[in-house]
């Protein structure tokens, strides 16, 4: 991270989280403070553009499919489960299908299915209008026609024509799951997602140089 130098040289964002469950971590509870270059404009990770939202945020979530942490180069090749635990294009390249994880919750006790994953890219790819106050990365997912569910742990990406890239993006930081049943407005204010850290607060300190 390159440094900032005058008389405002960055600032702190201190995210008060709890451990969402026994596995995530070896404590519960905490305060998890990190320096930034930036003001995050919200916690809703679908409607901002910029990695001053990623960083700090993206531990509350989970993605279907998520570049492996340990190399040092995101490659289709390091692609590994996330709350899906496999995929598999058909023969035509044009419909990809998840298997889901199950027993996954969210943090409000909410059970994680394919409706979320159908809601969340629904309203992201502007298949359903209104569901969200903006999407930057919408054009991401033009090439989307539809999103079927088959039961809870099974869901189906239906592409106009293939688009290999597609599980690329799905494993960015900015593709986590949404709740289904949380509107997109509180995801800006306080958000829930199913990752290993829950959101409390946040609050900024800015640091004099």
């Amino acid at each position: 991270m390159r440094s900032l130098t005058g008389r405002v040289a960055g600032c702190l964002v201190a995210l008060i989280l709890a451990v969402a469950g026994p596995a995530a971590a070896q404590k519960r509870g905490g305060v998890l403070t990190m320096p930034l270059i930036d003001t995050p404009p919200s916690p809703s990770l679908h409607e901002e553009a910029t990695v001053s939202v990623v960083v700090p945020f993206m531990s509350m979530f989970n993605n279907l499919v998520m570049f492996d942490q340990h190399q040092m180069q995101n490659r289709d090749d390091t692609i590994v489960p996330d709350l899906a635990t496999k995929w598999a294009w058909d023969d035509s390249r044009t419909k990809l299908t998840f298997t889901l994880r199950e027993g996954v919750t969210f943090h409000d006790g909410k059970p994680f299915t394919s409706a979320d994953v159908k809601c969340t890219w629904d309203m992201v790819s502007g298949l359903a209008p209104g569901k969200i106050r903006k999407s930057p990365r919408q054009l991401w997912y033009a090439n989307v026609k539809e999103i079927t569910v088959n039961g809870p742990t099974e869901v189906t990406f239906h592409l106009t024509r293939p688009q290999p890239s597609l599980l690329s993006m799905l494993a960015s930081g900015y593709s986590p799951v949404y709740p289904c049943h949380i509107p997109s407005a509180q995801m800006r204010t306080k958000p829930i997602g199913t990752g290993p850290f829950k959101f409390v607060e946040y609050r900024m300190t800015l640091l004099s140089g």
